[in-house]
């Protein structure tokens, strides 16, 4: 993978533009995905990202330390922190994911499927067990909307990663447990979590800590979509907090701080690198975090994405904008 974000555009497009509208030149690929099952309603939405399947490699089976060993990485750079009742808090560098996109991990006995996918921003873990069995999650290489299509091992369906649903093969129409998380610095992590655990840099040559997309989140188009842009003016590349079918712009929660509304508290705070803006993760401009909880504060299954993104997954969805 190529670490400019420019060179990978024109590379991705070009290979794009060949391998996209027609299932049938991926069954070489794909030869036990049955794609005559499917809730793709045009075959156009689905492209090549470039990288084959497997070409980006997901993790299982991730080693962790106390957070008190790990160094190596800024206080402000972003981590996905999941914290399950009676188990250790685990984060997750988003360091790591940026190029393995997934991990799958067991906390507790609860498997789970951390993701990550820059071109859409959407950082969401998901509960790995489904009608019995427990499945494994890769990357296809495939892209609808921008967003990750993954795919699992065990029946080689495809899972679209922004609303955790299997779109291809025999696991279409099923939809994955969300399992609540959340992005926020290493530094906030450690300072709540001093007995926390933090995922070790996985055993494969790869840059960790630079950023292949640099400069992407603050493009005024997103990469490998042509659908609409979102509505009310919003940029298309504004981080929004999603919490079911409703999104919050982060400029309206970076100036108000601490939102309550539609049974849902949103509080905001500085200190966060992006991941897609400098060359390196740890200088990137602070875009800030969100914790997302109910009435009782309860943490919530959340996502901070791009709005395009959400615009596109839930055309219909609710904008709160607060008072104009």
């Amino acid at each position: 993978m190529c670490r400019a974000f420019g060179l990978c555009l024109l590379l991705w497009s070009a290979i794009a533009t060949g391998a996209a509208a027609d299932p049938s030149f991926w069954k070489h690929e794909w030869p036990d995905t049955d794609f005559s099952n499917t809730s793709v309603s045009s075959w156009v939405e689905v492209i090549s990202g470039g990288p084959p399947k497997d070409g980006i490699p997901a993790l299982s089976d991730p080693q962790f330390v106390e957070v008190a060993q790990k160094e190596g990485i800024a206080p402000t750079e972003p981590v996905i922190t999941v914290e399950i009742d009676g188990e250790r808090p685990r984060a997750y560098p988003i360091r790591y994911l940026t190029w393995h996109e997934i991990v799958n991990d067991s906390i507790g006995g609860v498997p789970v499927a951390v993701t990550f996918c820059p071109l859409c921003n959407s950082a969401l873990t998901f509960d790995r067990r489904v009608d019995g069995r427990v499945l494994t999650f890769g990357v296809s290489g495939k892209l609808r909307n921008s967003d990750m299509i993954m795919y699992d091992r065990e029946t080689q369906s495809w899972w679209q990663q922004a609303v955790g649903m299997g779109i291809v093969g025999d696991m279409t129409g099923i939809r994955l447990k969300p399992v609540a998380s959340w992005m926020e610095s290493f530094g906030t992590f450690v300072q709540r979590n001093p007995d926390g655990l933090v995922m070790v840099e996985p055993e494969w040559q790869r840059p960790y800590g630079r950023n292949p997309y640099r400069n992407y989140d603050t493009s005024k188009r997103p990469f490998l979509y042509s659908g609409e842009m979102p509505p009310h003016g919003i940029p298309p590349l504004m981080r929004v907090i999603r919490v079911g079918d409703r999104a919050w712009p982060m400029d309206r929660l970076a100036r108000e701080g601490d939102v309550t509304e539609d049974g849902v508290r949103i509080l905001w705070q500085s200190g966060v690198n992006s991941a897609l803006d400098a060359d390196r993760i740890a200088d990137g401009r602070d875009v800030g975090a969100v914790r997302v909880t109910d009435a009782a504060g309860r943490d919530l299954p959340h996502d901070v994405m791009f709005a395009f993104a959400f615009h596109a997954f839930w055309p219909e969805g609710r904008w709160m904008l607060g008072a104009n």
